[in-house]
């Protein structure tokens, strides 16, 4: 019979894992387009990451949806994803589903994500879901953006700490999130936050100011910035109750910011913006993937 104290123990066993807890995955897509059209020509992968096939609801325009079939990140998760765009090519590339980053088990073992897009004379669009990180998650969000020559690019990235909705805030565990954007190598945009459970910062109000969904679009690309600029700021509400919106410009970037409570808001906002960038930036009407209707 256990005493209590060995039963606790060989609970605590059972549930967590050794420090060396390590299960990678890759992804690397290469997109070019030989005759107009763009085609998906390369797709190497190890572990669970997969793409569904190419659609082409615009003709000569490659949508590929990125899955990740076990749903979310756990202690030791690395997931690893390239994708490449050559001269004249164009992607959209977007996700089913909310990624997430549950509740480290590993000895503080963290999760990691890192995207690597490289675009050169190309157009892309990285449009994921939003980003759901559990309490008591350990993780590392890393994208880097190489654009080339004459590349045009929009993309957006939006985080939730925490469910409060269901009584579960982001109390204990660490995130850190980098955003970098390069082009020709010269750094247009690197941004790097840190955050740890009940950090000050969640409440500052040169900060989160409470706020527990963020959000950020990039573009770059086109010469109407100022147009754009004041377009989007016309089109998002600066503050609407809880939730604020910020349009900037800067080193050729256009960059639109969400901070509140709301992911819904935050895609919303954020989908609106892209929608009044794309016919500039990347030469098109808006086309939404069909994957955001359902």
């Amino acid at each position: 019979m256990l005493l209590p104290e060995e039963g606790a123990a060989a609970v605590t066993t059972q549930l967590t894992f050794g420090s060396q807890r390590h299960w990678a995955a890759s992804l690397a897509l290469g997109f070019d387009a030989p005759v107009g059209k763009t085609r998906m020509h390369k797709m190497d992968f190890y572990g669970p990451l997969r793409v569904q096939r190419p659609f082409y609801p615009e003709g000569d325009v490659c949508h590929v949806y990125l899955l990740h079939p076990p749903g979310g990140l756990v202690s030791g998760d690395d997931l690893s994803i390239q994708i490449e765009c050559g001269d004249n090519a164009h992607a959209l590339l977007t996700t089913p589903s909310a990624g997430k980053i549950y509740h480290a088990d590993s000895c503080d073992v963290i999760q990691k994500q890192q995207v690597n897009l490289c675009i050169d004379n190309a157009r892309c669009e990285w449009l994921p879901m939003e980003t759901l990180v559990f309490d008591g998650a350990h993780g590392v969000l890393d994208t880097c953006i190489n654009l080339h020559g004459n590349a045009k690019f929009i993309g957006m990235d939006v985080i939730c700490l925490g469910r409060p909705a269901s009584d579960l805030p982001f109390s204990q565990g660490k995130i850190e999130q980098r955003l970098s954007l390069y082009h020709d190598g010269r750094p247009l945009l690197l941004e790097r936050q840190k955050l740890a459970g009940n950090d000050p910062l969640m409440l500052a109000m040169p900060a989160f100011q409470g706020a527990t969904v963020s959000g950020t679009l990039v573009a770059y690309g086109t010469d109407a910035r100022e147009t754009l600029v004041e377009q989007l700021r016309a089109a998002l509400p600066e503050r609407e109750g809880s939730d604020w919106f910020s349009v900037t410009e800067r080193l050729d970037l256009i960059i639109v910011r969400y901070l509140g409570h709301d992911s819904e808001q935050a895609q919303r906002g954020l989908r609106l913006a892209w929608q009044i960038l794309r016919p500039e930036v990347i030469g098109l009407p808006p086309c939404p993937p069909r994957i955001w209707a359902t």
